[in-house]
């Protein structure tokens, strides 16, 4: 009878037990793509390299690479907290990254949000702060410009827009985000240009940020650690993150340039920023072909129609149309006392 009991308590402790974590890799928690895919309804098949891994069913297609911090969700590039792994066999993901960065991608029905009427332009740089610089071309006279062009089209689509700075003026980093909350905008939009010292001839494309979640490191070059806090921009990071999403899928389209991925910082000009906010990197100014696109007019004007285009598919998803087009609509421009990326 004794024995009885005793293996009725084992039998009893094991389908009581929580299912233990596939894996922990650096102090980190990771599921198993396969499992987490059939919970979802998917299913994980190879893709005829080794290291590479799809995702899919009839509307989603998620690509992994071992070893790899960019996934690729349905064409469009995005930066992952931690690399993929592969363990005998088993392919396995960081359970941040899927929640924090894959889950809010695909499952857009939990995201609610209002109607956008203000959207908030951050020319970046400005006054001393020139920003980067390719011979006399400065990046603070191109993000002006570029701010300008996408007001202009952000107006005709029907919304309010202010800027940040109207002029060669030198703005202070946290007052940015700040001249968005007190004037209640909706979305929060940096504007830059970027550059790199190696590579020249081959680094070029544009990425676009998103505040970083809790718990992850930032994927731009400067990126503060995983132990870092929250900050104010974490209360509304899915959103942020879908914005980043369909406005880096509209440029990589639209401008047909290569995919440099959705990415994580946290920027001054994000981290305090109350309302969805992204900062975008619209093109490489040290790349020669595409550094010469940046200083014409024209190009700019096709990059703020991919912008327009990624706000539109991103209001789409998240709330109602936009407000009416008509004579009332007013354009602001700050009057800040304070006056740089």
């Amino acid at each position: 009878m004794n024995k009885f009991f005793a293996l009725l308590i084992l039998f009893c402790l094991a389908f009581c037990a929580k299912p233990a974590p596939a894996a922990f890799i650096n102090g980190r928690s990771y599921m198993a793509l396969d499992d987490w895919a059939g919970a979802n309804g998917l299913r994980l098949v190879r893709n005829g390299r080794s290291d590479e891994f799809v995702v899919t069913n009839r509307s989603l297609r998620l690509v992994f690479e071992k070893d790899s911090r960019t996934a690729q969700i349905n064409g469009v590039n995005v930066a992952l907290s931690f690399p993929v792994a592969v363990d005998k066999g088993e392919v396995l993901v960081a359970q941040l990254d899927l929640a924090k960065t894959i889950n809010p991608l695909i499952y857009l029905s939990k995201l609610s949000g209002r109607k956008i009427s203000i959207i908030c332009l951050d020319p970046g740089h400005g006054g001393k702060d020139s920003g980067n610089h390719v011979g006399w071309h400065y990046e603070k006279i191109y993000t002006l410009a570029l701010a300008a062009e996408l007001q202009s089209q952000l107006k005709k689509a029907g919304f309010n827009v202010m800027l940040t700075r109207t002029k060669d003026k030198f703005v202070e980093l946290t007052e940015r985000p700040d001249v968005a909350n007190r004037r209640g905008a909706d979305l929060f939009v940096s504007l830059h240009f970027n550059a790199t010292e190696t590579g020249k001839n081959e680094v070029a494309g544009p990425e676009t940020y998103c505040i970083t979640p809790v718990g992850a490191s930032s994927s731009n070059a400067q990126g503060e650690g995983a132990n870092h806090g929250a900050c104010i921009a974490n209360r509304v990071e899915n959103k942020s993150l879908l914005l980043a999403y369909q406005v880096q899928k509209a440029l990589v389209k639209n401008l047909g340039v290569e995919d440099r991925s959705v990415r994580r910082a946290r920027f001054a000009v994000l981290r305090d920023a109350e309302m969805p906010a992204i900062l975008v990197e619209s093109g490489y100014m040290t790349h020669p072909a595409e550094g010469r696109k940046i200083y014409d007019a024209d190009y700019r004007r096709r990059i703020a129609a991919a912008i327009v285009k990624g706000i539109l598919a991103y209001q789409k998803l998240t709330g109602p149309s936009p407000p009416p087009v008509t004579g009332t609509n007013k354009v602001s421009s700050t009057k800040s006392t304070k006056s740089t990326k």
